[in-house]
């Protein structure tokens, strides 16, 4: 796939258009439902990349798809049985977000960032040479970059403004946001749905080592499962022959755009670097090796 086929920026006509995030451009259907783009912008360390890896946002869209249809026992999700042909009429537009892009009801997200650790890296291990904590949790001594912890962490973050890094928040932190029944229903549906795609995901030859979550809520007070699940981009998935502690271990998502990143004079600060045409490639090939790996598709 070249970069002619790839969408960097979504237009939909008649739609209002409320905002373009990272990833993700969303527009209003009516008072209730929610028009969301998953484009091929990239987005690492916060910055979005010039260069859009193309037929990402369809494995994403596709990858979160599979993930909530089989959590939808755990939790209700954001999906309905609308569909773009249904309130899109340009012919053009509908084919262009045909495969990356989802109806979904309009719902208020709560202000954190459900994050969930099954193995210490990134932040977590940051933390941990730091204080040998992590979001407030104690760990054992002498764990290596990358060891599976002793046991599934919740460990979320605050929402930062848009151009802002979020920052780690302890679970007290959710519980005066939150209140305590609905930040304890979101800590453990977190940790359930983690663990199950876990399972799933090591018969598979997957190590999910980390992911986030986002919840959002209807005027009842109903919680739902909304934006991403389980895609490369909001998880770190790992080969489980190319695993061992002590290294950041290769991966299928973009990890792989992050090392590459590390390689380069650059202040993490926008605007990003152009990506050469390999490191383009590698990471659609990655992205879409984890779909076919984990859906058979």
């Amino acid at each position: 796939m070249n970069s002619a086929d790839a969408l960097y920026e979504s237009a939909v006509p008649d739609l209002p258009l409320i905002g373009r995030g990272k990833v993700r451009d969303i527009y209003a259907v009516g008072d209730d439902h929610l028009l969301i783009v998953t484009t091929d912008r990239l987005s690492a360390y916060d910055v979005v990349m010039p260069d859009p890896v193309p037929g990402k946002g369809r494995v994403l869209t596709s990858l979160s798809l599979f993930w909530f249809r089989m959590m939808s026992d755990l939790i209700e999700n954001q999906l309905t049985d609308l569909t773009i042909d249904a309130v899109i009429d340009d012919s053009a537009a509908r084919e262009a977000l045909r495969g990356r892009a989802l109806i979904v009801r309009r719902l208020k997200p709560l202000p954190i960032e459900a994050v969930v650790r099954g193995y210490l890296i990134g932040s977590g291990w940051r933390d941990y040479r730091a204080t040998g904590a992590t979001s407030g949790i104690t760990l054992p001594p002498g764990l290596e970059q990358a060891s599976r912890l002793p046991k599934t962490l919740f460990t979320p973050s605050s929402k930062a403004e848009a151009g802002a890094h979020d920052e780690n928040i302890g679970f007290d932190d959710v519980v005066e946001l939150l209140g305590e029944n609905l930040a304890e229903k979101v800590r453990d549906t977190s940790i359930a749905i983690y663990e199950r795609a876990a399972r799933y995901a090591l018969d598979r030859g997957i190590i999910i080592a980390d992911t986030k979550f986002e919840f959002g809520q209807d005027s009842e007070g109903r919680l739902y499962l909304i934006d991403e699940v389980l895609t490369p981009d909001s998880s770190r998935f790992w080969p489980v022959d190319g695993y061992r502690t002590g290294i950041s271990p290769p991966s299928f998502d973009k990890q792989f755009v992050r090392d590459y990143l590390d390689t380069l004079d650059w202040d993490k600060q926008a605007p990003g670097p152009e990506l050469p045409q390999d490191i383009l490639d590698a990471t659609i090939a990655k992205y879409t090796e984890a779909l076919e790996r984990l859906t058979g598709r």
